[in-house]
């Protein structure tokens, strides 16, 4: 089951490639996540349950900003079509700001809370099978491919034949800061989502300690340098060994 999460992530990720409608392609995109979501889930370790729940958290905001703005292009062109939607660049130079930030976020560009998802995800992968790290090669390309590809065929290219646009206004700007300021705030204080008192830079070396994902039972490592570290006056603290 994970191998066919991990495949029809990939799947997934060129189908996004072939179409046409924004709305579709952003669709296929969190379909795509959600693949690397299920094949981590599977694994049922502590990396890849919270760089699972990590990443659903993120994508949420990402998604939702990403449709937000593809209805802010549909309410001025009256299309979804990416060929005729182009070129809002030179008209509304505001938004593409925001389709910036949104596109950045979903092909998790550093320091976003989605790379930190993704990277307890398949480092959980690769210490479950080596073999996997080919297949989330491909979907990382694959999944910046088409993020690149919805930013530079709405924003660039020629502006379309359109007479009039509505300009921007204040309400999109509220509704796209509501969707940014959570994921900031999940950047400079990772603590509201994972167990780290430290920032987003001291985060990964906080888990190597095991302050974010502490173990339930410990292991024979632990109980033999617990062993080597106790004094012997006290037998009972090595009687397990004997």
């Amino acid at each position: 089951f994970i191998a066919l999460a991990l495949w029809g992530m990939i799947m997934t990720s060129l189908i996004c490639l072939r179409q046409s409608d924004l709305k579709s392609v952003i669709a296929y995109s969190s379909v795509s996540h959600m693949g690397l979501v299920i094949a981590a889930t599977l694994i049922q370790t502590p990396w890849s349950t919270t760089g699972a729940m990590s990443l659903m958290i993120a994508h949420g905001l990402t998604s939702s900003m990403l449709f937000c703005l593809a209805n802010t292009n549909y309410e001025r062109t009256h299309t979804r079509t990416l060929l005729v939607a182009r070129g809002l660049q030179l008209i509304l130079p505001l938004m593409t700001t925001w389709w910036l930030l949104a596109s950045l976020t979903n092909l998790a560009l550093p320091p976003s809370i989605n790379l930190v998802g993704e990277m307890l995800m398949i480092t959980s992968l690769l210490n479950w099978d080596m073999t996997t790290i080919a297949l989330t090669i491909v979907t990382t390309l694959v999944t910046a491919t088409y993020s690149l590809y919805i930013f530079l065929t709405t924003q660039h290219n020629k502006p379309p034949t359109h007479g009039h646009l509505m300009p921007v206004q204040t309400r999109e700007h509220l509704l796209l800061s509501l969707h940014a300021i959570p994921a900031l705030m999940l950047i400079a204080l990772p603590k509201l989502m994972l167990k780290c008192e430290h920032s987003l830079t001291k985060t990964l070396s906080c888990g190597l300690k095991n302050k974010i994902f502490p173990r339930s039972l410990p292991t024979e490592y632990d109980t033999l340098n617990c062993y080597l570290n106790t004094p012997r006056t006290n037998p009972l603290a090595y009687s397990h060994f004997q």
